[in-house]
């Protein structure tokens, strides 16, 4: 990479829109000051500009072995064992969940990359004379990649319209990097839309965003041993409050409802990126939405499209599955009859574990959104079998170094259908570039209540009651049992279901958030299933990519890296 490359993200955008929108008679080296650019774009350029910015939101977001590896298999939630030879990549899957990473992993460099991308194509359109609205949607979109890279790597570079491109861009850390971020949502939310979300930034986007930051403050000032101001927490009650009184949302009748193809009509949706079959943003090569599902589904998992029906790699683990507390333990048995239908009693069933007739899913192809363990069905009922001709039945069990040999290799690890796979157009809409419907959710409403609740307990004078008046409201939208008591975490157990970390796990599962709850509750450092407690505390942060640091003098190596 060429010192400073990263920046091409954001002159190589300009340029393209600038070709497309208009015929500059400009003779060759001329320069054009960022005045007379705005006006060469004309009265739509600058938002195309921000769509632009906007499409950023796809590739780190949506791609499997983006934010979602390093978010949710780098936890209690996710896992991608090797399947022989499937889903090996030089050991990255594993290295993820067993927290063995190293600075030259090519899934942490895309990360970067991309969120940067997002970060600085942001900042570009501060610099064309945006109008107020446009420029705050601006500052929003950038302070949600510069959350994610704090999160994660603990600083970020940032560079302000204007300034010499040659230059290396300056890099925040710690308590001011949260700072700044905390500045720029206060002075955008004002300006930013009052509705027309959930595929544009508006005022809500906004103070979600803050409250995520505000609720994380302290985590990002000390991983090892987190803090919570009682100013933050109070203010995190107080916009999230708001939001909840607003009457804008509510819980949906189906949970998976905020995930299926119609899923931009959301009652729970604050923000989402839009994805339309057949179509989506060139800035991501990866896909569409059906990334979601492919990810994990078996080969043979939709009769149509087998055996391209899935990529048969992600799965969730028995401890996570268990956590949500109102079924029998998994123990290998199936928990399906011979029709599929679950054995418990729907009314003491958590609907956000799934195995529910889905109409438009399970009509289709058998599969039924959520976790999949067992025998698996077709549409008519047929037991399904895996390439070898064997059961096709979803095994809890997964072996110990997450590298799977033998002739059940193919159906190790329980499944999670988190996106309720799109057959609007049988195969098309299922499989392919661009396919699927749904519409990727952000941030979600759920945990707009949940953070309220977490702020509630976390105050200085607790309000244990009131949050758990918010959780058992949650709890009973989705056809969960109330709780008659909960705490904030058990230090001992990660997967103990009484636990506010317990309910966020099985509400917002797969959503790119369990590792940012495990290390402000405590125990991302703890053991669990698949993984012994870690031997450095290194890992609360990942390293910055050997290739960024070459580009950028200002960034530094993360401790122990």
């Amino acid at each position: 990479m060429r010192k400073y490359s990263i920046i091409k993200f954001s002159v190589l955008s300009i340029g393209i829109i600038l070709a497309s929108c208009t015929k500059l008679d400009e003779k060759l080296n001329s320069t054009l000051t960022n005045q007379q650019t705005a006006a060469a774009l004309g009265a739509n350029g600058v938002q195309l500009l921000l769509q632009a910015a906007y499409n950023d939101l796809a590739a780190p977001f949506t791609a499997q072995d983006q934010i979602q590896d390093l978010q949710e298999n780098s936890s209690d939630a996710a896992v991608v064992p090797t399947r022989a030879g499937d889903w090996d990549d030089n050991g990255d899957w594993r290295t993820m969940h067993q927290h063995t990473w190293n600075a030259d992993r090519s899934h942490i460099l895309n990360v970067f990359n991309n969120l940067n991308k997002l970060n600085f194509d942001a900042t570009n359109v501060l610099g064309f004379s945006p109008t107020a609205a446009q420029a705050a949607q601006a500052r929003f979109l950038r302070a949600f990649s510069l959350y994610y890279l704090l999160d994660m790597f603990g600083q970020y570079p940032i560079r302000n319209p204007g300034e010499n491109l040659l230059n290396a861009p300056d890099v925040k850390t710690g308590a001011e990097a949260a700072d700044f971020i905390i500045s720029e949502l206060t002075a955008a939310i004002p300006d930013l839309p009052a509705t027309g979300g959930p595929a544009n930034a508006t005022q809500d986007a906004g103070n979600t965003l803050l409250m995520k930051v505000l609720l994380n403050k302290g985590a990002f000032a000390n991983r090892a041993t987190p803090t919570f101001d009682d100013a933050d927490m109070n203010q995190v009650i107080t916009l999230g409050n708001a939001i909840i009184n607003s009457g804008r949302y509510s819980y949906t009748a189906n949970y998976f409802d905020n995930f299926n193809a119609n899923n931009k009509a959301s009652t729970e949706s604050i923000f989402a990126f839009p994805y339309t079959v057949g179509t989506g943003p060139t800035t991501n090569p990866y896909g569409g939405i059906s990334i979601q599902w492919m990810m994990t589904l078996h080969y043979n998992s939709y009769n149509a499209a087998a055996p391209n029906a899935g990529w048969n790699g992600y799965s969730t683990v028995a401890d996570f599955y268990n956590s949500f507390g109102a079924v029998t333990p998994v123990t290998g048995v199936s928990k399906y009859n011979t029709i599929g239908s679950i054995n418990n009693a729907d009314t003491i069933v958590d609907g956000r574990l799934g195995g529910r007739y889905y109409i438009g899913s399970t009509d289709k192809s058998g599969i039924r959104p959520g976790f999949l363990i067992g025998q698996m069905y077709d549409q008519n009922g047929a037991a399904q079998k895996d390439r070898k001709g064997n059961p096709l039945i979803f095994n809890p069990t997964i072996s110990d170094d997450l590298k799977e040999i033998g002739a059940d290799l193919e159906v190790k690890g329980i499944r999670g259908v988190k996106y309720v796979p799109d057959f609007s157009s049988g195969t098309t809409s299922f499989t392919g570039q661009f396919a699927g419907g749904n519409w990727l959710q952000l941030m979600r409403y759920s945990d707009v209540v949940l953070m309220v609740a977490e702020a509630m307990m976390r105050k200085a004078a607790p309000d244990n009651a009131g949050a758990l008046l918010l959780v058992n409201g949650l709890r009973t939208a989705r056809k969960a049992q109330p709780m008659a008591s909960i705490v904030l975490v058990n230090t001992s157990n990660v997967s103990d279901p009484g636990t506010l970390l317990a309910e966020r796990g099985r509400e917002l599962w797969w959503e790119n958030i369990r590792r940012t709850d495990l290390i402000r509750f405590g125990m991302y450092l703890k053991p669990w299933q698949y993984k012994p407690a870690d031997a450095d505390a290194k890992t609360l942060l990942f390293p910055i990519p050997n290739q960024a640091l070459s580009a950028n003098p200002n960034l530094k190596q993360n401790e122990g890296y």
